[in-house]
């Protein structure tokens, strides 16, 4: 008998900080793996044009998976947390550290259905109150470029900045930092208009809800730590799980489905539960639990 799933459907999603409406490679694309009429684990692909049409896409399907009483895994290409100390640089208090940032930022960053959105303004003014100079957050159009924001980096992180990379970054050796929010690989842009929506579609789910490491602790989960929860919200690295596109494809496409694939695959051998967080104690595991987030499917 093969062992319990943790999830019934598997939504990935490949963000996209475009200011404008975009379709094709480099935009929003969401993949979602379910089961079909035939109780058959089928994929199906979506490229809305803008985030505004993306949040609505993504709470019908969670509404409708939640009706079929399906618990679903959805992967967000952008982290949900920011590096250790970012919250108390931002003078915040209350809350736990994440929810702070998270609070903040669901809060500044103003987000128009036609991609118009101000992370610039909210990258610079989150400068002013963590240093008072442009730093850590770099990179914009020369049109946007303003004294708490600059177009190129001014400097390098020392040992009295924030850092640099989170941890789960570290551990990957790969992904560009946050601080970055402009050019390939901006993702701090991706973070800023990603993670109001991630905010708000948790909300609309209350306590159904979750997101991993911050509600969930970073360990391995079995399916008794998922009940009463229809979905549990965790951070990718798509090139974790390559997928190469063939002629014709678009790599996001493709990168979305390997990662539905490769969840699913695991989960249906009963080791996805494993990927959620070391089984043993970690000096890390207030940073990312409290703060930072880590990635799935990065090694502890």
């Amino acid at each position: 008998m093969p062992p319990p799933r943790l999830f019934q459907a598997y939504v990935m999603v490949d963000w996209s900080a475009s200011s404008k409406p975009v379709t094709g490679p480099d935009s929003i694309w969401i993949g979602v793996l379910k089961r079909n009429v035939r109780f058959q684990m089928a994929f199906e692909a979506h490229n809305p044009a803008t985030r505004a049409a993306a949040e609505t896409l993504l709470g019908d399907i969670l509404s409708d998976l939640r009706r079929k009483r399906e618990r679903v895994l959805v992967g967000f290409d952008f982290p949900l947390g920011f590096p250790r100390g970012t919250a108390a640089a931002l003078k915040l208090s209350g809350a736990a550290a994440w929810r702070q940032v998270l609070d903040f930022v669901s809060k500044e960053l103003k987000d128009k259905p036609t991609n118009e959105n101000n992370r610039f303004q909210v990258g610079a003014k989150m400068n002013r109150l963590m240093t008072g100079e442009a730093f850590p957050f770099w990179g914009a159009p020369q049109r946007d470029a303003q004294t708490m924001l600059s177009v190129k980096r001014v400097r390098e992180h020392g040992p009295g900045d924030l850092p640099e990379f989170r941890l789960a970054e570290e551990a990957v050796k790969g992904p560009s930092s946050i601080w970055k929010l402009y050019y390939q690989g901006s993702v701090g842009g991706q973070a800023l208009t990603g993670m109001p929506v991630v905010s708000r579609i948790r909300t609309a789910h209350g306590e159904r809800a979750r997101i991993w490491p911050f509600e969930t602790g970073w360990k391995p989960l079995a399916p008794i730590d998922l009940e009463g929860v229809d979905a549990v919200f965790a951070e990718i690295y798509p090139s974790l799980f390559a997928g190469k596109a063939g002629a014709g494809q678009v790599k996001d496409e493709v990168q979305v489905r390997a990662v539905c694939d490769r969840f699913n695959a695991l989960d249906e051998k009963g080791q996805l539960g494993a990927l959620f967080g070391p089984a043993k104690a970690d000096p890390r595991r207030d940073a990312v639990e409290g703060e930072e987030g880590w990635i799935l499917g990065a090694s502890p």
